[in-house]
């Protein structure tokens, strides 16, 4: 049955014109399974698919196939494939191995008789030293088993005994012929041992118990002499080469790598090139009468694992053969370990001296953080001072006050009550403005405006108490911000709103302020700018103040970008951009657990420790 295999290629964008379709037609001695086979037909495939000129169909036919087995007379076999093909249109036709260019050149007026026909993969004597007309062109193989075994004499001194292991299929009768005419030819000193007429097991049996100063010398085994099919290269040569007690040399480069020592091989990776090549060739339009034949090329090749499992020293191969599967040597191997050391030695160094200067910057960072902290501290405790002075000076006083104006109008009120119901409305409005005195501390420490309506409102509201406080106009404007931003961000940038007004106060000089948020893409974007006298931000930074250091702090700890712009006598611009998506973990904890100037949590119906005190310095009852 015939094999199709189409190869399409794509149009390049630089051509315009379209590809021609090609038929070609690839008879082989044997299936595809074979590694000659498969390598004629790779070869073809891989030149033509790479010309896009063509668009090509491959059909497979294999002699070895039951279609066309050795039972059927040569008439029927040519009847099968006229009638396969008589309506295809064939550009070329492959011819590989003996049998195909035998039959071809026996058909050649009735068979396709103006394709031209392109052939490879045997001998003249093995195809019968056919009569080619015009449309045959290729390459024909030179097979010498002589110089094999005059190579196997140099390797084994004291070789007798050769064994000559062939099957029983027409390929393996033409090459066992083949091989005895060039040992004819060329005479040596050895005594041949022919096993061709054997059933696979006796064969191996024999190969067994070889005498001394022997050697296999390998031609093919497609067939036994029980009938039985076997794959020559990949399953018949391994069976041998496991079971003899001596080396075995061959006579094809295909068998290299799958039980031969080597030997002088014909080279059907070379026929196959040279057959991708013609083929090409002919569908470019040149005709087969233009190309001459030629021979192809035989070249010494052996196994390296197979020297060493005989122990043959490679000292003693014939000049220029060819050694595959070589382990490399010693150095080869620990070149690559000595080059992978010598890097991370190099690697190593490179690290050492980062981590050095790593060292000095983390040094230089732990000194800055314990100046920093330092302040910090410093703030601190300046912060609780003037907390507790407010409190103990003003609010202790005005409850102490309060206090005692509640027992004098309690002891009124039984004897003049109209005077008691006075002094107690006094006492009332006086506790009322107690109570905003505390909320504006307290939204000084903490806005529940940010809480409660968010950062838009929280900043416009922190605005407005600062423009009455300090009497510095304050322009907020905000753009495209959305309904709602995360607490971690919202109080990053409420705190830095906070702090950079704070220093427009204390440092500025500056009569008007703009505060802006708007959203660019996914990042809020915060500017703070006033027109006070500015300052050198070079100059500034080795005695940068906690305030600054503060803002930036909270900038890095939600992962986003803080940049101070001034100059003397030109205002100051804060420009800060942050993530909307949601801060890091370890930001949101940041932020919650450490909050500047934040009072100590209590819970609910615990008594302040300062109305304590009040009380027992009042002496209240309450």
């Amino acid at each position: 049955m015939a094999l199709c295999l189409f190869v399409w290629t794509s149009i390049p964008a630089a051509k315009a014109q379209t590809p021609v379709q090609k038929n070609v037609l690839i008879i082989n001695e044997v299936g595809l399974a074979h590694p000659a086979s498969s390598l004629v037909t790779e070869q073809l495939m891989s030149r033509l698919a790479a010309d896009h000129r063509f668009q090509t169909e491959f059909y497979v036919e294999s002699l070895d196939s039951p279609i066309f087995s050795s039972d059927n007379p040569q008439g029927e076999i040519e009847a099968r494939l006229l009638q396969k093909y008589e309506d295809r249109k064939i550009d070329v036709i492959v011819a590989m191995g003996p049998a195909p260019i035998a039959l071809l050149s026996r058909v050649s007026d009735t068979f396709l008789p103006e394709v031209p026909v392109v052939f490879c993969g045997s001998t003249q004597i093995q195809a019968g030293n056919p009569k080619l007309g015009p449309r045959f062109t290729g390459s024909w193989m030179s097979l010498d088993a002589a110089k094999t075994l005059e190579a196997s004499m140099r390797l084994l001194p004291e070789l007798h005994n050769v064994v000559v292991v062939s099957g029983s299929s027409q390929f393996d009768k033409a090459t066992l012929t083949l091989t005895k005419q060039s040992l004819a030819a060329h005479p040596l000193p050895l005594n041949f041992i022919y096993l061709s007429d054997l059933d696979m097991s006796s064969l191996l049996e024999r190969l067994r118990y070889l005498p001394k100063g022997s050697v296999v010398l390998y031609l093919s085994f497609f067939r036994d002499a029980a009938g039985s099919q076997f794959v020559n290269a990949t399953t018949a040569l391994p069976l041998v080469s496991e079971t003899a007690n001596a080396p075995v040399f061959g006579i094809s480069d295909t068998y290299l790598g799958h039980g031969i020592v080597g030997g002088h091989v014909v080279s059907f990776s070379q026929q196959a090139k040279t057959a991708a090549v013609v083929t090409a060739e002919i569908l470019e339009g040149k005709k087969p009468a233009d190309i001459p034949v030629v021979t192809g090329a035989s070249f010494y090749g052996f196994d390296w694992k197979q020297l060493k499992r005989w122990n043959l020293s490679e000292s003693m191969l014939p000049a220029g053969s060819v050694v595959i599967n070589r382990e490399p040597t010693l150095w080869e191997r620990a070149k690559w370990i000595f080059l992978a050391a010598a890097s991370m030695l190099l690697g190593l160094l490179a690290l050492a001296a980062y981590l050095l200067h790593e060292r000095k910057q983390l040094k230089a960072a732990r000194e800055e953080q314990t100046r920093l902290s330092g302040k910090l501290i410093g703030a601190q405790e300046e912060e609780r001072s003037r907390l507790a002075a407010e409190l103990h000076d003003d609010f202790s006083q005005r409850m102490a006050v309060l206090s005692l104006g509640l027992e004098t109008a309690a002891e009124m009120i039984s004897e003049s009550p109209g005077q008691a119901t006075r002094q107690l409305q006094e006492l009332m409005n006086s506790a009322g403005e107690i109570g905003s005195d505390l909320h504006t501390l307290s939204h000084r420490l903490h806005s529940a405006t940010l809480e409660r309506l968010g950062l838009t409102a929280g900043v416009s509201a922190f605005c407005r108490e600062f423009i009455a406080q300090h009497g510095i106009a304050v322009t907020f404007s905000h753009v495209d911000l959305p309904r709602s931003v995360s607490p971690d961000l919202a109080l990053c940038l409420f705190r830095i709103v906070q702090e950079g007004l704070r220093n427009v106060k204390k440092h500025s000089e500056a009569t008007h302020a703009d505060v802006r948020l708007e959203k660019i893409e996914e990042q809020l974007h915060l500017c703070i700018s006033d027109n006070g006298k500015g300052f050198d931000p070079k100059g500034v930074s080795e005695r940068q103040g906690l305030g600054l250091w503060s803002m930036q702090e909270r900038v890095r700890l939600v992962n986003g970008r803080c940049e101070i712009r001034s100059a003397p006598r030109n205002g100051t611009w804060i420009d800060v951009w942050v993530s909307l998506s949601e801060p890091s973990a370890a930001a949101a904890s940041s932020q919650v657990a450490n909050p500047p100037y934040a009072w100590p949590r209590r819970k609910a119906g615990e008594p302040s420790d300062v109305i304590s005190r009040l009380k027992r310095e009042s002496g209240s009852r309450y």
